[in-house]
């Protein structure tokens, strides 16, 4: 279990979105109260999601909810994919497969193209049009030596009466018929996010407490950076999942709604 010092005054908060906050377009009960809690303890936060809309998106879905946000406070995996890309491969020609929220956020920084013979980087993403053209593309592309990125890895993607395919399965078409390994993860559990979440807080690793729904994704990116990590049961996760973690989290809590008790606030 976490330290009493930990518990009782975490210097800085990193909260997942989806299937914590909210689940599809419906918000977790008693999310906005333990949001506005954090605030008022004068706990530092940030939303970290592998979600691709902008963050003007995020931030307008988060409104409508109730939650207020800043646009600083939320760390999306295509935010972080754009920033490492600016700093790997300035001005490089992508092909995207993705949503269009995604080509939005890169098109103003790099020039997207489907011409396989000048494509230096294939990024993969949840992509709802996904088609054997663009698999083409893409697999024409990596043969050749394009880099291969990814937003996120995640398998599926939780909606409120499900789930459905997310990048994870993009990547694995991907990898299933050029070979290819992906080489770098954007998103969750990748220590790019973590980076990025912490320089917003501008605390270490060992100051914050990351709140999540998934053992594979959130728990996995916190712990191995230092956090201490709680798992909310509103997601992706059964407590029965819990006897075959690796590596357990630091508390378990219903939801949402139970985790300032736990931090003494």
């Amino acid at each position: 279990m976490w330290s009493s010092t930990l518990v009782a005054r975490p210097r800085g908060i990193i909260l997942d979105l989806d299937g914590t906050v909210y689940r599809g377009g419906r918000l977790v009960a008693g999310a906005r109260e333990a949001i506005e809690r954090m605030r008022q303890g004068g706990h530092p936060l940030v939303f970290v999601t592998n979600a691709i809309e902008t963050v003007a998106e995020h931030v307008d879905k988060l409104a409508g909810l109730g939650v207020v946000a800043h646009p600083d406070e939320i760390i999306t995996s295509a935010r972080v994919l754009v920033r490492q890309l600016q700093r790997e491969m300035p001005g490089a020609r992508v092909f995207v497969i993705g949503d269009p929220p995604l080509r939005e956020q890169l098109a103003p920084y790099f020039r997207l193209s489907e011409d396989p013979g000048e494509i230096d980087v294939v990024i993969a993403s949840v992509d709802r049009a996904f088609d054997y053209r663009k698999l083409n593309i893409a697999f024409q592309a990596l043969r050749r030596g394009a880099r291969f990125w990814a937003t996120n890895a995640d398998p599926t993607w939780p909606q409120g009466d499900g789930e459905i395919p997310d990048a994870g399965a993009i990547i694995g078409a991907l990898e299933g018929c050029t070979g290819r390994k992906v080489e770098v993860i954007a998103g969750k559990p990748s220590p790019l996010i973590v980076e990025a979440a912490l320089e917003r807080l501008g605390r270490t690793a060992r100051e914050c407490v990351l709140i999540g729904d998934s053992l594979p994704v959130d728990i996995a990116m916190g712990q191995p950076a230092g956090m201490r990590t709680v798992l909310v049961l509103t997601g992706v996760t059964r407590r029965e999942d819990l006897a075959r973690a690796e590596a357990p989290p630091d508390d378990v809590v219903e939801s949402i709604a139970e985790v300032m008790d736990r931090l003494g606030a």
